[in-house]
């Protein structure tokens, strides 16, 4: 079992909240990533979770029974940090069942434990090696190796792909996933990323000033998002967003032309669209026409950053075979369906 509640959490610094009464219920079993710029309180939070970080306020319950007050090896949790923390004279199989070793466990069940681990994380090859002799991928895994012998409640994961290049981010990325299937465990995952937020989420905690902002699975965040904050950071590229007045069921954007809306809008002050769901045409057709700023080809999909006058600038995705060039005017249009409103205190107008 590995649920895991916080009823109205702080945390305070002397004078300072950095954590603001946060209330959150993590299923057993559940995949849950908190995501937000850097400075919001993710990682704090992850610490207190872990008994890292004392509550000042509120309780911590893991399967019912309050934690609050107990020290983290009390917890069951196991955490993978970003620095590796491996003992370099030790072999991989002794960094692996260490914690182990030091809990008194016998000779033939740390043996049994790191062999599974290993198997789970592809290390067979390797646990005779020390830390100096495997790459960055291959020394987290050894820390998450190190994590799973202790059959843990949950895992905790404190942004563990930062310090990898680009190639194996996306590799451990993929190592993560396939762990999560197959240990159905409880884990709690920090990144600054959210593409990594995206793609390993059961549900997304987005974070801001020590509060939450929106929990929700990637597709909800991603369709629906709450505010303007949650619009912007969930997708890449962002959302555009930008000033805009509605009546009715059309809008009007500053400097261009009225557009349909599928409910009323009344009250909106800024509108949001994606870039996949504006398609680039003929000037004069369309919300508004735009001159092509910067063109990024990326091979499949080509990003075009269009100056929209008095509507600001707006990213278009196009196919990569698209014909465009820098200079060029077009006209823009906006799928009805996808665009997004908001009010004036940034909260979404729900249709």
């Amino acid at each position: 079992m590995g649920a895991i509640t916080l009823n109205a959490v702080e945390k305070w610094y002397g004078e300072v909240q950095v954590i603001k009464g946060v209330d959150l219920a993590i299923h057993d079993g559940e995949f849950v990533v908190f995501v937000g710029p850097s400075g919001c309180g993710k990682s704090t939070l992850l610490r207190m979770i872990g008994g890292l970080e004392d509550i000042s306020r509120g309780s911590l319950d893991i399967d019912g029974t309050d934690v609050t007050d107990q020290p983290p090896s009390k917890r069951g949790l196991s955490m993978v940090f970003q620095s590796y923390a491996l003992y370099p004279h030790m072999s991989v199989r002794d960094n692996m069942g260490f914690s182990l070793k030091t809990a008194g466990a016998p000779k033939s069940e740390i043996t049994a434990k790191v062999d599974a681990a290993a198997d789970t994380l592809k290390l067979d090859q390797y646990l005779d090696r020390r830390p100096k002799d495997l790459s960055g991928g291959q020394r987290q895994r050894v820390a998450i190796g190190r994590s799973i012998v202790r059959d843990p409640t949950a895992f905790l994961f404190d942004e563990p792909l930062s310090n990898l290049d680009a190639a194996l981010r996306v590799e451990m990325r993929h190592e993560i996933s396939k762990l999560h299937q197959s240990l159905s465990a409880t884990m709690i995952y920090v990144t600054h990323d959210q593409v990594e937020a995206m793609t390993l989420a059961d549900r997304i905690v987005v974070l801001d000033a020590g509060r939450i902002i929106q929990v929700g699975t990637p597709r909800e965040l991603y369709n629906h998002p709450g505010n303007v904050f949650v619009a912007q950071f969930i997708g890449s590229p962002k959302m555009n967003v930008f000033a805009a007045s509605a009546s009715g069921d059309t809008y009007t954007v500053p400097g261009g032309r009225t557009g349909p809306y599928r409910a009323s809008a009344q009250g909106a002050t800024q509108m949001g669209i994606r870039p996949e769901h504006i398609t680039a045409g003929d000037a004069g057709t369309g919300q508004c026409d735009g001159r092509i700023d910067v063109v990024e080809y990326l091979g499949a999909d080509t990003f075009v950053l269009f100056d929209c006058g008095a509507a600001g600038q707006i990213n278009v995705r196009i196919s990569g075979d698209a014909d465009v060039r820098v200079g060029d005017t077009m006209g823009l249009s906006f799928d009805p369906d996808r665009t997004h409103f908001f009010d004036a205190d940034g909260n979404t107008i729900q249709p």
